[in-house]
């Protein structure tokens, strides 16, 4: 991802800088005007620059002669994912982010990312992986490499991919070799925090301990999945049916041989010739709205399969995302092996 302030340039600057900058970007080439605040002021292209000279503008004047005065942006925290979709599929490529003083804290650059999705993940990392001993003696699971990269790593990424960029991580066993691989996330250019469990708090009970959320949704991933599905189309769906949680599930077939019969009493009422029966399991990965968060109890042992059912039992609308791509989760070492090959030939 590239460092966001290549597209910026002060509103002093002359045309001849911003013709040297905009040649450096390539297919990228746009500017945002900032004031010395890094506030927005406008943007320069290509054409900006042409249609100055044409009118005799020199370029050595500055680029407040040429300024589009109106460039389009997102608000951070106050943005509709389908204005994402309508920017991305009118081939706006770079969008700048701007904060409430209209200071420009990202760009949005859709030939290195395919969304921006308004959403805080929470990555549970703190588990002992004892099924995968004896690799995981010195070297917390998560931190395993699939392929080039550890497991957490490719979750991560792939979340980047999606414009998530407020990550935390809830960590315990051997949960400084996770902040000393990621710290801040400068590196990856997103904001991560840690929740560190003193005791262990389940698959979704660190959560609760997170009081600063940026976004109205939360999703909660284990940490040791590998998975291409599309975050856009599962966050899209959890609107459309106006979800309180949305469970992401993976489909198992069951193909019956034989003609199977409902009986009851010893009646036969019906039957199906070699019927398939399709059950869904959990994918381990949640959308979940931030205002029912505190349902979580507090520094408790609370696993998500418990939220699930609260939820239920009091009438809050749980759905279903049935993933149509892959999905594994590494709990074995069979599944480690697995992953091995499979990395090379799963597209993301």
């Amino acid at each position: 991802m590239n460092n966001y302030s290549e597209h910026l340039i002060l509103l002093n600057n002359t045309i001849q800088s911003a013709l040297i900058q905009l040649n450096s970007l390539g297919k990228d080439a746009i500017l945002m005007v900032v004031d010395e605040e890094s506030k927005l002021v406008g943007s320069i292209t290509d054409g900006d620059v042409r249609r100055g000279l044409i009118k005799g503008i020199t370029i050595d004047q500055q680029i407040s002669n040429i300024i589009q005065p109106h460039p389009r942006f997102i608000r951070k925290e106050e943005y509709d994912i389908r204005k994402i979709i309508e920017f991305r599929d009118n081939n706006y490529r770079v969008i700048p982010v701007l904060d409430k003083s209209d200071k420009v804290i990202r760009i949005i650059n859709f030939g290195e990312m395919y969304s921006y999705l308004p959403l805080d993940a929470v990555i549970m990392a703190g588990g002992l992986g004892k099924r995968l001993l004896p690799l995981t003696a010195t070297i917390p699971k998560p931190l395993l490499k699939v392929g080039d990269k550890p497991i957490i790593d490719h979750n991560i990424s792939r979340l980047i991919m999606f414009g998530v960029d407020n990550v935390w991580i809830s960590v315990k066993y051997l949960g400084e070799q996770i902040s000393d691989y990621f710290g801040n996330g400068d590196k990856w250019k997103v904001k991560i925090d840690y929740i560190w469990e003193d005791q262990p708090l389940g698959t979704i009970g660190a959560v609760s301990k997170i009081k600063d959320f940026k976004h109205d949704y939360v999703l909660v991933s284990n940490s040791d999945l590998l998975t291409n599905l599309d975050y856009e189309q599962f966050f899209l769906d959890f609107l459309n049916q106006d979800a309180d949680m949305s469970v992401l599930t993976i489909p198992y077939h069951v193909n019956v041989p034989y003609a199977v019969l409902e009986v009851n009493n010893k009646i036969v009422s019906s039957f199906k010739e070699k019927p398939l029966y399709t059950y869904y399991s959990n994918g381990g990965i949640y959308l979940i709205k931030r205002s029912i968060l505190g349902l979580i109890p507090e520094n408790s042992h609370f696993d998500a399969t418990d939220l699930l059912e609260k939820l239920i039992n009091e009438g809050y609308k749980v759905t279903s995302f049935p993933l149509s791509g892959y999905w594994l989760d590494i709990g074995s070492p069979e599944d480690f092996s697995k992953a091995q090959v499979d990395i090379n030939n799963i597209k993301f």
